[in-house]
């Protein structure tokens, strides 16, 4: 991999501690694991060494045993420690994903290594991203390219949004009109993004996922955004006739009904199907936007909804819109609205809730960057790389704490996408951003520093045929 960072500490997210010793150096050559280039054959052994053996003691790799390789304990279990001395390099994990993410900053670093110890460990335990596979479909393969962007960076939850009004992208066994008529063709926005995962696809997806330590975060969106299951299955609607399917980008009028016994019956077979083959903790509900439901049919559907992840071993999240009802005590909350407070979402947060914080004018990646960006929507406004990265979590909503905050995530939501490319270039380079917001404690953080690094990626990107955007605020090479 060529060297594309110069000092110990730049990298993204940004470690916690750096104390360089500039009179040290090391450099990994052919042998050691990492290939020069940093192709994935090379990185694979590493890590493959890296994660299967050294939780049972130090793995020397290389000629000499130059780089070292081990589990400690007494870190915290995603932190890790590496020092680089003329001889060598030692890098401890307080796990296997402690480790994982040390050699995500090795690798960074380049081949040529400065001198010095870094110690580091995550502000927060949920870093996330979201992909919206239901507006428009994106492939298994896809989804695992997308996740080996997202470790690049720390990122360690994926948030697949699964159902929209425009698609319904996950098998489903004894519902199979879900997928064969809204998973089908001419379904997504504009009828161009067709497509769904079998459940032996997503659990490939989730598979390939955990070996990277990032956890499937999967979505059904209800009471609303359920237009392609009414066309599905017209028997689901108010009145049981068919609707038509819905290409649009318009969101609020469809609802399940939550006065109807076989609502809840179809809410429990996903429920328990997608709980039965996500080996994570969390099961996403939606909840958002139910402008068609009237307020105690919402309350109704998720007294009945909101218990259901944890009789199948999981915590519910919902957006934030949820916090108006009585939640699970293992419920969390995700803020997505721009405005400056909101007082359900204080008052779960001053029950015990957890909250993850993804407003829209500082986390959603699907805004446009500035009023000539192609891509996107601007209805929070413009994005740049500069407001995504220059704020602060703790201190986005009133009565919601530190101590009240699981984590961050990214949203990207899909009406304008239609490639991988395009989701690249709506990612990169606001997610690194992003990403050291989760990561980062706020006094390390600064925005003069980040853009200096960020911009050392762009030869990495341009390399790799990477699409994304140069933003005029960074100083690209």
């Amino acid at each position: 991999m060529r060297a594309f960072t110069k000092q110990l500490g730049d990298v993204i997210p940004r470690p916690a501690s750096v104390r360089p010793v500039p009179a040290a150096s090391f450099t990994i050559i052919p042998g050691t694991g990492v290939s020069a280039t940093g192709e994935a054959s090379g990185v694979a052994g590493f890590l493959a060494q890296a994660l299967t053996k050294a939780v049972d003691g130090p793995i020397p790799i290389g000629p000499g045993g130059a780089i070292r390789l081990s589990v400690d304990p007494s870190l915290e279990a995603e932190g890790y420690t590496l020092e680089i001395t003329d001889a060598g390099v030692e890098l401890h994990g307080g796990s296997p994903q402690g480790l994982f993410w040390g050699v995500q900053t090795l690798l960074q670093l380049g081949t040529s290594l400065p001198g010095g110890l870094i110690s580091d460990a995550p502000r927060y335990e949920y870093r996330g991203a979201m992909l919206d596979i239901a507006r428009h479909f994106f492939t298994a393969d896809e989804i695992k390219a997308h996740i080996d962007l997202l470790v690049q960076f720390k990122i360690n939850h994926l948030h697949l949004h699964l159902t929209d009004d425009q698609g319904w992208r996950i098998e489903i066994p004894g519902w199979p009109l879900l997928t064969e008529v809204s998973g089908g063709a001419g379904t997504g926005v504009d009828g161009a993004g067709p497509g769904f995962l079998t459940l032996a696809a997503y659990s490939d997806v989730v598979a390939y996922a955990a070996a990277r330590f990032v956890t499937i975060v999967p979505e059904i969106d209800m009471p609303g955004h359920v237009n392609a299951v009414h066309h599905a299955y017209p028997s689901l609607t108010a009145d049981g006739q068919p609707v038509p399917q819905r290409v649009d980008a318009e969101v609020g009028y469809s609802s399940l009904v939550a006065g109807k016994e076989e609502t809840y019956a179809f809410v429990e077979d996903v429920i328990r199907t997608l709980s039965d083959v996500t080996p994570g903790p969390y099961l996403h509900i939606g909840g958002d936007e139910c402008l068609s439901t009237p307020p105690e049919d919402y309350r109704t559907f998720l007294a009945r909804v909101l218990p259901l992840p944890g009789k199948y071993g999981k915590r519910a999240i919902g957006w934030h819109e949820m916090a108006a009802v009585d939640l699970p005590e293992t419920a969390v909350v995700q803020y997505w609205r721009i405005e400056a407070a909101d007082e359900d979402t204080a008052r779960a947060a001053t029950e015990g809730r957890r909250v993850i914080m993804s407003p829209a004018d500082r986390a959603y990646l699907d805004m446009k960057y500035d009023s000539d960006t192609v891509l996107g929507l601007d209805w929070a406004g413009f994005v740049d790389v500069r407001r995504a990265y220059d704020w602060d979590p703790a201190d986005r909503l009133p009565g919601v704490p530190e101590e009240a905050l699981l984590g961050v995530e990214a949203p990207l939501w899909s009406e304008t996408l239609r490639s991988v490319a395009d989701v690249q270039f709506l990612t990169l380079p606001r997610l690194p951003a992003i990403a050291e917001v989760g990561w980062s404690r706020r006094e390390v953080r600064d925005w003069e520093s980040f853009r200096a690094r960020v911009a050392a990626f762009g030869p990495r990107w341009e390399a790799e045929g990477v699409s994304y955007y140069r933003s005029p605020e960074i100083p690209w090479p």
